[in-house]
């Protein structure tokens, strides 16, 4: 069984585990065969859904369509200008995930939204996400489609939204502005705890929305340090968590470390410049947010 491979405060051995070469410690993550990646396909899902796994005519739970397996040609790089761009085409909940985990380290990549939507959400926001520190086997999650995570949301008009994944959970600053009926990121608030078991559950809306128009790029940048992390949009930041962890039976564990995925959740999605680069310490700038 090969070994989990985690990234290191050493970039001369991360450069060794893979075969492009860092610029300025920034590690290209995708090649036109996805090479440092996995596949996983859950199901495709119907309108309306409640949570529970398709059933055959007897009343049987499906099996996922599971690992390894890219049915529909779900997910594919196209390479633009010598630079591969994964598309995902949403048609079936799943993900496509890191080989390798990753722990302390800042991670960038820029997204857009294609054009085609899929049950059941053909009449709701395109909606993808980025999840980190993922954890154990896929399918821990409400559509059976995703690891134990943490995720930096990428929807049409919310991108930087926070979510819990399965059991994980955070702590965030956050208020509930007049009209708002959710907890928004405000690094001047009280610390809210989120997840699993909390009154406002495992949502926190990024504090403004600093898209751009639908059809240009994006460009993420997640922070990871610690037990913390840090979501900036378009070099803005909208999130910042602290004490990520998870719940295991009565037991709260700490959630630092694990690997990438990448959502396929009903929408028609673009990622491309995913790097990744070592640190050995949150970036002075956003100590104030925590």
């Amino acid at each position: 069984m090969k070994k989990t491979l985690v990234l290191t405060l050493g970039c001369l051995v991360l450069a060794g585990l893979t075969s492009f070469n860092p610029d300025n410690g920034w590690v290209k993550l995708m090649d036109k065969k996805m090479s440092k990646w996995t596949i996983y396909q859950s199901y495709r899902l119907t309108y309306p859904y409640k949570g529970e796994a398709p059933k055959d005519a007897d009343g049987k739970t499906l099996p996922p369509i599971g690992y390894d397996k890219n049915e529909g040609n779900l997910f594919s790089v196209e390479m633009q200008h010598g630079e591969p761009v994964l598309h995902i085409t949403g048609e079936i909940y799943g993900c496509i995930y890191t080989k390798q985990e990753f722990q302390n380290y800042r991670l960038r990549l820029k997204t857009k939204f294609g054009t085609k939507k899929w049950e059941p959400r053909l009449n709701e926001p395109m909606d993808s996400g980025l999840l980190y520190h993922s954890q154990g086997e896929c399918g821990a999650d409400y559509f059976h489609a995703w690891m134990l995570s943490q995720e930096f949301q990428v929807m049409e008009g919310g991108i930087g939204d926070y979510w819990n994944v399965g059991t994980a959970h955070a702590t965030v600053r956050a208020s509930k502005p007049d009209g708002v009926p959710n907890y928004v990121f405000n690094k001047n608030a009280d610390k809210v705890f989120m997840g699993v078991g909390a009154p406002n559950q495992g949502f926190c809306q990024r504090r403004q929305n600093f898209e751009n128009p639908k059809g240009e790029w994006n460009t993420m940048e997640l922070i990871c340090y610690d037990d913390k992390s840090v979501y900036i949009v378009n070099g803005h930041v909208v999130n910042a968590l602290s004490n990520l962890g998870y719940q295991d039976g009565k037991e709260s564990k700490p959630l630092t470390k694990g690997k990438l995925q990448l959502q396929s959740e009903a929408a028609e999605v673009y990622f491309k410049d995913i790097q990744i680069k070592s640190i050995d310490k949150m970036p002075e700038e956003y100590a104030g947010l925590f």
